[in-house]
């Protein structure tokens, strides 16, 4: 299994330093960047797993990364580490989708349990995007299950055609398979000669 990436983008080299090479010693890669703007160029070329970046850095912000890093890879986390907590920033910040927020200063082990949460949260999205992209059909009547369909919005079991025609503005047209052809016309014949 590959390593996950992380991201860090902050003004304070301390900050790098010391946050990067505390995570890098679980096995994260660790890719620091001091410089925001740099950042914002390099989430355009790569990819990464998570997202960790100062709030205030000057003309770009981690308000930028944090747009842009769900923009270019909606199920990259984003953790958002600031010395400055007002409310406004913090709704903000959620709002565009961050996944976690933590004040600084805080302790490394408050991190690496902010982190490990943020790949679970990821994983889960991941499972769920795979999810969406398989149609449960029953295995006895064919129905499909239509996860926005029914009273309460909850989902139903409906035909294929109903399926088909809600979602997809498509009209079926009732036929026969040739294997379902072959043996209507079996049993027809059956049905004739016991007559």
């Amino acid at each position: 299994m590959p390593k996950k990436s992380i991201l860090l983008v902050d003004d304070d080299a301390f900050v790098l330093h010391s946050i990067g090479d505390f995570l890098a010693a679980f096995g994260y890669t660790i890719t620091a960047i001091s410089d925001p703007a740099q950042a914002l160029g390099l989430l355009s070329e790569q990819k990464f797993d998570l997202i960790i970046t100062d709030l205030v850095m000057g003309v770009v912000d981690g308000i930028a990364i944090l747009r842009k890093a769900k923009k270019t890879s909606p199920l990259t986390q984003v953790l958002i580490l600031t010395g400055y907590g007002d409310m406004s920033s913090i709704i903000e910040a959620i709002r565009l989708e961050a996944d976690d927020y933590l004040l600084k200063p805080c302790e490394m082990e408050e991190i690496q349990f902010r982190v490990e949460k943020c790949f679970e949260s990821q994983e889960e999205q991941r499972k769920i995007k795979a999810y969406e992209n398989y149609l449960p059909v029953c295995a006895a009547c064919k129905k499909v299950w239509d996860r926005q369909g029914g009273a309460d919005e909850k989902g139903a079991w409906v035909s294929v055609e109903h399926y088909l025609y809600t979602r997809a503005k498509m009209n079926a047209s009732s036929t026969y398979c040739p294997d379902c052809f072959a043996r209507a016309q079996e049993k027809l014949e059956k049905e004739f000669e016991n007559n």
